[in-house]
């Protein structure tokens, strides 16, 4: 649902978000966190991955997914235990 949160904290597993305004977060060695929802946020571990969805409304006020990517959590280009959002096809930082 909206504004709701999927954890999950094994190794080698997922968690996954499709809601608006969600978020996906993961503990686990080798995990996945998936938020594909409008806004929606996604953080993981060292050595997980993240992966983001960007929403556009077109000019009949219709949403379509603008752009989607993944990155691992290195500790540099992507942190660990730091959310992020895909904002302009590029992940970064939110709260």
């Amino acid at each position: 649902g909206d504004r709701s949160a999927a954890t999950n904290t094994g190794d080698r597993s997922a968690a996954t978000n499709t809601g608006d305004q969600s978020a996906a977060t993961v503990e686990g060695k080798e995990s996945v966190a998936v938020a594909t929802g409008y806004e929606s946020k996604a953080k993981g571990a060292l050595g997980c991955w993240i992966v983001c969805a960007e929403w556009e409304q077109d000019s009949n006020h219709n949403w379509h997914i603008k752009d989607v990517k993944t990155a691992q959590v290195d500790g540099k280009k992507v942190k660990a235990d730091t959310f992020y959002r895909l904002i302009n096809s590029k992940f970064v930082e939110v709260e």
